[in-house]
């Protein structure tokens, strides 16, 4: 239900989520862009242009940019690096081979993370919701699936975030995603 509630509120707050599907040419993606992006889709945000910090679906969240480097990622943690085990690093690297579309495991300062990495001018806010949403999906399903796809586990709800903007997909399609997901 909370996945639902985050998923209509994003509905309402954010516009076209693609300026391509939007039919008008969008300005590049900037400090200022993103963090109103991210306060329309978060709410409470704390920190400062190029560095944002906040909670989602009960997960820290951070985004970090560079405009002079032209880089944008988001940032999850998931553990501290000395709780997992050898096996545990191999299976996260066979998921970022075949089960974590853009998002990622990486490890930083003894902390395993799950991380989407993204130009930051070219970033689009369908782009930025997408990687959020991974970047949730692949922390909750660490020692499970190992995905960020939420269609496999539903935490945030995929399919719900990446139709921003557009109109709902049939019962009928949800269902057959659905079936076919698990």
């Amino acid at each position: 239900m909370k996945g639902f509630l985050l998923a209509s509120l994003l509905a309402f707050t954010c516009r076209a989520a693609d300026p391509a599907e939007a039919g008008s040419a969008t300005p590049a993606m900037n400090n200022q862009r993103l963090g109103e992006l991210i306060e329309r889709v978060v709410g409470e945000v704390e920190g400062r242009p190029g560095y944002w910090q906040f909670e989602l679906e009960g997960y820290s969240a951070s985004v970090i940019t560079d405009e002079a480097a032209d880089r944008m990622r988001i940032i999850v943690p998931v553990m501290e690096t000395e709780e997992f085990e050898a096996r545990d690093l191999y299976r996260m690297l066979q998921a970022n081979f075949d089960s974590t579309l853009d998002a990622r495991y990486s490890i930083a300062r003894g902390v395993l993370r799950s991380a989407f990495i993204h130009p930051l001018s070219s970033l689009t806010e369908h782009q930025f919701i997408d990687g959020l949403a991974q970047s949730i999906n692949l922390a909750a399903t660490y020692g499970t699936t190992y995905s960020s796809d939420a269609l496999v586990f539903n935490v945030v709800p995929y399919v719900a975030l990446l139709m921003v903007g557009r109109e709902r997909p049939s019962n009928q399609l949800m269902a057959l995603t659905l079936a076919s997901s698990g």
